[in-house]
């Protein structure tokens, strides 16, 4: 797992690091890595310029030293052109750009540049920084935007704020060059989207302790639960799902199939659109009584049921095994007279989250993180909230982020088919913190593999299979 730090923590290891290195050089650190990146973007380009939009801080510094460096990097002159926006900007970094024959421009001036530029190199804020930008900065961000003049932002975006996911009016950036450990606008939709690629360099600071961490590749392989040359049926998982209804049979047979392409050793079905799911899947074991369905190692629940039911999920409760705890089931969580059984996760999306810490959606989607983490402590389960970008919160705090998939699964069904996924790796003993999590990431992954408008089953069953054999 790769930790994703607070802007207060960042601030605190630069601290601890100054205080062990009394006059010790960061920023000539940082700046040389934004110039290579600059450098980079800038190469085989020879009659093109600079323009460094600088604010009065040391995102500024690194800026302005970077564009200092790269003449020398490039092998020829550059023309250089600083915006100090707030007509002050980082004394010695103003000063060495100056040196390297950089001009001063208001507002005005940087307008008028800014469309024959080679490259915008944003210093305006940093970790500290306001939502959103001034009108003049705006007005700038969105002429290179128009004419399509690559932006490297120095550590993140002016006008992204470091622990949001939020996209406020911002610089929309080709390359971020950032510092330490990433943060939240980095990895989170859509303020992510924003950032652009994102280059995280070492410049000796130990990265900070952090609760929060975003799932990796590494991580997937790690976690899923190979089976291996000892392995049956039953100790690869078994799985129950109490999904459907008549009325919505397809989620039920969403959910069996996230269940079987993730590698279930067995799939009980209990739910009343047991023709349906055998038609689609003849390898489902599904009693005619759903009262007496057999062993299982998890539950799924909640998929395809038209609102709160209590008798229902008290049943499957019953059984003290992990339950995955999707749509209409969400509604009955207050109610029920007994916690969830240990290891259980739930799987709502902003709206049902919203709806059921009774506050707006707006306010999920705004901070995603703390509203996922208040229903885990509140119902003692582990929460994966759906979106973009997934937020898993454990109710001991520990939250991760899984990075965002193509837009086209934001479809009718894709959580049907999540829920069956996770409820598989539950069955396999796969901790609801880590399934949660990576239950998102072989979806995002499954839909990264097969590319445009797929439905939900056809992901489960082309792409998923070979996404987990790649790991």
């Amino acid at each position: 797992m790769e930790p994703i730090a607070t802007a207060q923590a960042i601030r605190e290891a630069e601290q601890a690091w100054f205080d062990a290195h009394p006059g010790g050089d960061l920023m000539g650190r940082a700046a040389d890595a934004v110039a290579a990146v600059c450098a980079e973007v800038l190469r085989g380009r020879d009659l093109v310029g600079v323009l460094v939009v600088a604010g009065p801080g040391n995102n500024a510094g690194d800026a302005l030293y970077a564009a200092a460096e790269l003449g020398g990097l490039l092998g020829r002159t550059v023309p250089l052109w600083v915006w100090p926006v707030l007509e002050r900007a980082h004394a010695d970094g103003l000063e060495a750009a100056l040196a390297a024959g950089a001009v001063v421009v208001d507002a005005a001036g940087a307008l008028t540049h800014v469309g024959g530029a080679g490259l915008v190199i944003d210093g305006f804020s940093g970790l500290g920084g306001r939502p959103g930008l001034p009108d003049a900065v705006a007005a700038l961000a969105r002429a290179a935007a128009d004419a399509r003049v690559p932006v490297v932002a120095v550590d993140m975006p002016s006008g992204l704020v470091a622990d949001s996911p939020v996209a406020h009016s911002s610089f929309v950036a080709d390359v971020t060059v950032t510092f330490i450990a990433r943060k939240l606008a980095h990895v989170a939709e859509p303020a992510a989207s924003r950032c652009g690629r994102v280059e995280l360099v070492d410049i000796g600071v130990e990265p900070p302790q952090s609760p929060w961490s975003v799932v990796t590749d590494a991580d997937a392989r790690a976690w899923y639960p190979f089976p291996t040359a000892a392995s049956d049926k039953y100790s690869r998982g078994v799985v129950g799902l109490d999904t459907g209804t008549d009325a919505y049979p397809g989620a039920a047979v969403l959910g069996v199939s996230g269940a079987l392409h993730a590698g279930a050793g067995m799939v009980r079905f209990a739910g009343a659109a047991r023709d349906a799911v055998l038609a689609a899947f003849p390898s489902v074991v599904a009693p005619l009584d759903p009262a007496a369905p057999g062993r299982v190692q998890a539950w799924v629940v909640g998929s395809g049921w038209p609102g709160a039911d209590g008798p229902r999920l008290s049943r499957r409760v019953a059984d003290g095994v992990p339950l995955v705890v999707d749509a209409g089931a969400l509604d009955t969580l207050p109610w029920l007279p007994s916690a969830l059984p240990s290891g259980s996760l739930a799987t709502p999306h902003a709206g049902e989250l919203a709806r059921l810490l009774g506050v707006g959606r707006r306010a999920v989607e705004s901070d995603p993180i703390a509203h996922a983490a208040e229903a885990a402590g509140a119902f003692g389960v582990t929460v994966l909230l759906k979106g973009a970008t997934q937020y898993c919160a454990s109710p001991s705090g520990e939250v991760l982020v899984v990075p965002a998939g193509p837009a086209w699964t934001a479809v009718a069904g894709s959580g049907d088919v999540l829920a069956g996924i996770a409820g598989a790796l539950l069955a396999a003993g796969v901790p609801a913190l880590r399934a949660g999590a990576l239950a998102a990431a072989l979806q995002a992954r499954a839909a990264s593999a097969l590319k445009g408008p797929r439905t939900p089953e056809e992901l489960a069953a082309r792409a998923l299979p070979g996404v987990i054999a790649a790991l």
